[in-house]
């Protein structure tokens, strides 16, 4: 009887496996997302990122009150000057989730590495495209006001406000417009425009403060606040509960979480992601709309 040398080999750990691959593109498909929104943060001059806690909401908090006159007379009681603070929500960070499947056919004609590249880059732009439309939403809130007969004097009006809301701090101003209520400018004008989050922007944009352009804003409309007055407010996907029932990848500030896997039910690649991030103005009426009624 023939006997036969069966030997196991066992595999080497440097061999890169297809799951490897994958883990790869999560991990470059969260650094590119929350490095965009670390330049978009640096962008709006935001330097506070509060992290979301279970039954938490951002609020923001006013103080109103009195002063009462000093001139008080030798051995007369001193007037009370009373202040209070009131609390008022601000917004919510919600979690969002998203989903997408390349099939076996598109990885089969273009290869991995292409298809599901190509379908993971158009999946992260519309994110960040979501997170920014949210925030131009928002700021359509804003319940300061101002008027101009062109660009330059609408401009003008919002910063006066916004020296006037914020008097009593020095504070930098961004603004934002659409990009065809500036085209004309742009034109006649030697000024040099970066890109960040799928947005356009000018620093010290006519000695007033940065403009980002976005087409989100109406035409006719900007919208400025002091930078100091922006906040990202978000879930850390990448939390001890998330991290206990999800494989996310994501960055150290677990701003946004991936991860990519097959589905063999369908023969496919599936792309989950997941993020709650929200921009928010923390005073509302520290938020002043211009509108250019020449426009």
């Amino acid at each position: 009887m023939k006997k036969f040398n069966l030997q196991l080999f066992a595999v080497d750990t440097n061999t890169i496996k297809s799951a490897d691959l994958a883990k790869v593109r999560d991990v470059d498909f969260a650094e590119r997302f929350s490095t965009s929104i670390e330049t978009l943060m640096t962008m709006l001059g935001v330097t506070r990122k509060i992290e979301k806690k279970a039954g938490e909401t951002l609020k923001a908090y006013k103080v109103t009150g009195t002063l009462e006159s000093g001139t008080v007379a030798e051995g007369e009681v001193i007037p009370l000057s009373k202040y209070q603070t009131t609390y008022t929500a601000i917004g919510e960070a919600t979690l969002e989730k998203w989903r997408k499947v390349t099939t076996a056919e598109a990885i089969s004609e273009k290869g991995y590495g292409q298809a599901v590249n190509d379908t993971n880059n158009k999946m992260l732009k519309d994110i960040q495209k979501k997170v920014r439309k949210k925030f131009v939403d928002f700021l359509a809130t804003g319940t300061g006001s101002a008027t101009g007969t062109s660009l330059q004097a609408a401009i003008a009006h919002v910063w006066g406000q916004l020296q006037v809301l914020f008097e009593d701090t020095s504070v930098d101003t961004v603004y934002f417009m659409n990009p065809l209520d500036v085209a004309d400018y742009l034109g006649t004008a030697q000024i040099s425009t970066q890109t960040a989050f799928g947005m356009s922007y000018i620093e010290n944009f006519l000695g007033m403060g940065t403009v980002i352009l976005a087409s989100d804003v109406p035409k006719g409309k900007v919208y400025g606040t002091a930078s100091e007055n922006i906040v990202l407010y978000y879930i850390p996907v990448t939390s001890a509960d998330m991290a206990e029932a999800f494989e996310l990848t994501a960055d150290a500030t677990g701003l946004i979480g991936i991860h990519t896997g097959p589905a063999y039910d369908k023969l496919s690649a599936e792309t989950v992601a997941a993020s709650g991030v929200g921009l928010f103005a923390e005073k509302l009426d520290g938020v002043v709309i211009g509108s250019i009624t020449g426009a």
